[in-house]
């Protein structure tokens, strides 16, 4: 009885740590008890999805096991000399990272940077504005990228979107958002910034290069440029080869997640009622009705449900992006910074929770009405 129940127990403690992923397995639950298990339940699953999730997430897994991240980041951040460029500098660091490693990546490489750059400089009353700026980067930073979200990469495989007209789609918000960013950044003290010595990383050149190139071969696989089983095997036999631990670091949280939530979304397509509200409803107007899905149920469940219920991939997908935005649930990735935040300053979450609202819906707000003129 004892492995059971240590096993139950690390089972309860891992679904209460990634409540996202509980929602997640309580819904398809639910659904399932409507539905019952049959043959179309396989026909729910978007394996290249899956696939290149894995593999992403198995090779940046490999990257932090080295440290090169904290080893570039902290690189570029020791040549500042303001809080202003500081932050500046860590924002867009958080920004460019989510292009390459997924929004929640980021963030989780990053935000400790962000609590370094000021703790080491005497500024931590700044800590709610950094890692607020930090979580809205990593939401919209990886919107101009088919890899830069998880429901970006659901939806460039779902809809077979072209790349050159995924990154037409989503360079307006992205070029809107980054300016809000670089403007509010801009805005901030422009005191003197001494950091304190950073920790040093030996740089283990021969993976770093190896990583890189599975990199690579993880990115062709999101861009179909060959079949994605073949990726799989190759990535998962050389980083078994070159670093057996990183498969620990790989995120099966989200993986889960993705895997119930189309459970859920396949189901919810196959009850009369429900498909004939959705449809109706995402008719009048795709982009608001995304938008509002993502603030009550998150952007990747939102992404993979109303997927089945509209062809006008680019409202949908802009409206995932942007809806990232609002409200703490709209996304993982703001659930993952006041996680973070909270270790920190657990007195300030009040005042956290107050900037975060004020900023989020600001941008929110100004990304929809841009988006409404251009869609429509």
């Amino acid at each position: 009885m004892r492995p059971i129940r240590i096993i139950s127990h690390f089972i309860l403690d891992y679904l209460h740590t990634h409540k996202v992923l509980l929602i997640a397995l309580l819904v398809a639950l639910f659904t399932m008890l409507l539905v019952p298990i049959d043959r179309h339940y396989i026909e729910y699953f978007d394996f290249r999805t899956l696939t290149c999730l894995f593999c992403t997430s198995l090779v940046i897994s490999g990257f932090k096991n080295i440290c090169i991240f904290e080893i570039l980041a902290r690189k570029i951040v020791e040549k500042v000399s303001t809080l202003r460029t500081g932050m500046l500098c860590v924002v867009f660091i958080t920004f460019i990272g989510s292009m390459i490693l997924a929004n929640d990546m980021a963030l989780l490489t990053f935000l400790p940077l962000g609590y370094f750059v000021l703790k080491s400089s005497g500024n931590e009353k700044h800590m709610a504005f950094l890692f607020i700026m930090q979580n809205i980067a990593a939401n919209l930073g990886g919107m101009l990228t088919p890899f830069g979200n998880p429901q970006n990469l659901y939806l460039f495989s779902y809809y077979q979107i072209p790349t050159l007209e995924f990154m037409e789609i989503m360079f307006p918000p992205f070029i809107t958002a980054t300016t809000l960013i670089i403007i509010l950044c801009l805005l901030q003290s422009k005191a003197p910034l001494h950091l304190v010595e950073s920790k040093e990383y030996p740089i283990d050149i021969k993976k770093t290069i190896l990583y890189t190139l599975l990199f690579i071969v993880s990115i062709l696989v999101v861009f179909r440029v060959f079949p994605y089983y073949w990726g799989l095997i190759a990535i998962t036999l050389a980083m078994f080869i070159l670093d057996p631990k990183a498969f620990i670091g790989v995120d099966y949280a989200l993986l889960l997640t993705f895997c119930f939530f189309f459970i859920f979304a396949g189901n919810m397509a196959r009850i009369p009622l429900v498909n004939e509200v959705v449809s109706k409803l995402i008719s009048i107007n795709p982009l608001w009705i995304g938008v509002a899905s993502c603030q009550v149920m998150s952007n990747v469940p939102s992404s993979i449900l109303l997927s089945k219920f509209t062809t006008n991939y680019p409202a949908l997908l802009v409206a995932v992006n942007i809806g990232g935005c609002g409200t703490l649930i709209a996304s993982l990735a703001s659930l993952i910074t006041f996680s973070n935040y909270k270790q920190f300053d657990a007195k300030g979450t009040g005042k956290y929770l107050l900037q975060f609202s004020l900023y989020n819906f600001s941008f929110l707000i100004i990304l929809l009405i841009l988006e409404t003129f251009l869609l429509f």
